[in-house]
């Protein structure tokens, strides 16, 4: 598993490298004007130069992330049981989720903060609106494909419903869940930096739209680099973490 791990990350870095690498051959053979694609070092010195105006952004961003993250993974959790203990109330709720997604993102955006002001709460909204559906939809459907022999060898043993749900449902809708984790982590950014773009004065999403609307486009990479950071590292924690959880599992990276 170690060497997994570590092939994965080789396989990472030299994915990394060479598009930085492509980057660099376009901006310097490409004859692209600077404002529309900067170099590589001018990105880096953009950041350095700015390192605490962008380190206190990004802890703005990632409040709202993380805030959406737990919120969306707690209201989707909750969501699937409802629906898988009361199919009256699946057949209420479904058409509202499915709904929640049908509406653009953007479309939502000006009315959440109108409704929610240009704070965080309206970010925070946001992110829980892309965030909750993988993990609603994922769950349930985990827990709804349970082997029905196993609940009733539970059924036979007296087993609570609560102990069917702790050790027969729930164990046999991780991994369908942890799929669910994965892809919530991975578009989580999405809601908050929406949100910035619409109305905030903080943040990453803030710090581009206002990067591009004075041509600074290093900044505005600077900034689009650290996010895509942020992402990478909350989606690797997730799967770190679903890999303990989840042991029975096998790795087949190779």
């Amino acid at each position: 598993m170690k060497h997994n791990r570590l092939a994965r990350s080789r396989r990472g870095l030299s994915v990394f490298i060479g598009l930085i690498g492509v980057w660099w051959l376009a901006t310097k053979w490409g004859d692209i004007p600077a404002f529309l694609l900067p170099a590589p070092r001018a990105v880096l010195l953009a950041a350095w130069d700015n390192a605490p105006f962008l380190a206190y952004h990004s802890l703005i961003t990632l409040s709202e992330i993380a805030s959406g993250f737990v919120i969306g993974v707690l209201l989707g959790c909750s969501l699937a049981l409802c629906m898988i203990y009361s199919p009256r109330l699946q057949r209420w709720l479904m058409p509202l989720v499915l709904t929640s997604q049908a509406i653009p993102v953007f479309a939502l955006a000006p009315l959440l903060v109108l409704w929610f002001g240009f704070g965080m709460s309206a970010k925070v909204v946001m992110a829980v609106l892309v965030i909750f559906f993988p993990v609603t939809s994922t769950f349930f459907d985990g827990m709804r494909r349970v082997n029905n022999d196993y609940l009733d060898l539970a059924r036979t043993l007296r087993a609570s419903p609560y102990a069917q749900l702790r050790h027969v449902r729930l164990m046999a809708a991780l991994p369908a869940f942890g799929s669910g984790l994965r892809m919530a982590a991975a578009v989580a950014p999405i809601g908050a930096i929406i949100g910035e773009w619409v109305g905030s004065a903080e943040g990453l999403g803030y710090v581009m739209l206002n990067a591009n609307a004075r041509m600074q486009s290093d900044m505005c990479f600077a900034a689009l680099f650290i996010l895509v950071l942020m992402t990478l590292l909350l989606w690797s924690v997730i799967d770190a973490l679903l890999k303990r959880v989840i042991n029975w599992i096998p790795d087949n990276d190779e």
